[in-house]
């Protein structure tokens, strides 16, 4: 006889492996979604980020120096360097901005996902307090008694609104 856990119900995918390819199917649709613009920025700043725009920047730099202090026999083109400071801060420039947008465009992604755990939290919150009161209940009508001291507080819902005001009111409290 197979042993079944609750993770893995008969007929279905495990509630894990289910949340996973809900997961992964929801960034590969928000992944598809993005502009043009995005996905240039988003291709920028990847290659920007990576070792190998490194190593092609410091041949160049490099490269460009040698050339421009005469160590070669080609002719120097920049020997003040100002052509050289001139691309490296345009450069900077813009993959400064190319970072930002895909900083931005992140951010707000992050931001709808901490969304999403809040929303979930309140209502986890919501049918914990719902069960406290059954099994309270249920204690009650066989007449068991539950020696625990919080359960009054423990059986009334929490207002997100008033655990808001109680984080800042210790905030302000912290910054005086």
């Amino acid at each position: 006889m197979k042993q079944q856990t609750f993770t893995q119900p008969p007929g279905g995918p495990s509630v894990v492996a289910r949340n996973i390819e809900a997961l992964l199917q929801r960034q590969s649709r928000e992944q598809e979604a993005r502009t043009r613009q995005q996905r240039i920025a988003d291709a920028i700043t990847g290659a920007a980020g990576s070792l190998p725009f490194v190593y092609v920047h410091l041949a160049i730099v490099v490269l460009w120096t040698v050339v421009n202090v005469g160590w070669t026999p080609l002719k120097p083109f920049d020997p003040t360097f100002v052509l050289l400071a001139t691309a490296a801060s345009v450069e900077a420039i813009f993959l400064s901005t190319f970072v930002l947008v895909t900083q931005n465009r992140m951010q707000r992604e992050a931001d709808r996902r901490a969304d999403l755990d809040l929303q979930i939290s309140l209502l986890t919150e919501h049918e914990l307090t719902r069960v406290i009161q059954l099994v309270d209940a249920i204690a009650a009508k066989v007449g068991a008694q539950v020696p625990i001291p919080e359960l009054e507080e423990l059986r009334r819902d929490v207002s997100p609104e008033q655990v808001l005001d109680a984080i800042d009111n210790a905030s302000t409290r912290g910054s005086e």
